[in-house]
């Protein structure tokens, strides 16, 4: 599970980068083809932050859609998985949005 060592790089990177004492919402975001999964990004938060300063806080995640440009014709598409079929029969399709995984935000207080 790839996810344990990204939630591992999440919590350092916010335990690196805020200083205050009390963090209360750690707010991500994780593509829809990023490869990861939400869900078990939220199991091993808890298991990950128990202990740090990220023990109690609340882990926000959101799922962009996959959106592509289709190489072929030029539409833009919704993208459901990686492999995807333009309605003009096309499956070179350039990935604009999905793949993202970030720390949008912390809430501190």
């Amino acid at each position: 599970m790839h996810e344990l060592g990204i939630t591992q790089s999440i919590v350092d990177a916010v335990l690196d980068a805020v200083e205050e004492p009390a963090i209360k919402c750690v707010h991500l975001e994780v593509g829809r083809l990023s490869g990861v999964v939400p869900d078990a990004i939220r199991f091993c938060f808890e298991l990950v932050a128990d202990g740090t300063r990220l023990a109690s806080a609340r882990l926000d995640i959101t799922e962009p859609a996959g959106r592509g440009e289709c190489r072929s014709c030029g539409l833009e598409i919704d993208m459901d998985d990686l492999i995807t079929r333009c309605a003009c029969g096309g499956v070179d399709i350039a990935v604009l949005a999905g793949q993202e995984l970030r720390i949008k935000a912390v809430e501190v207080g």
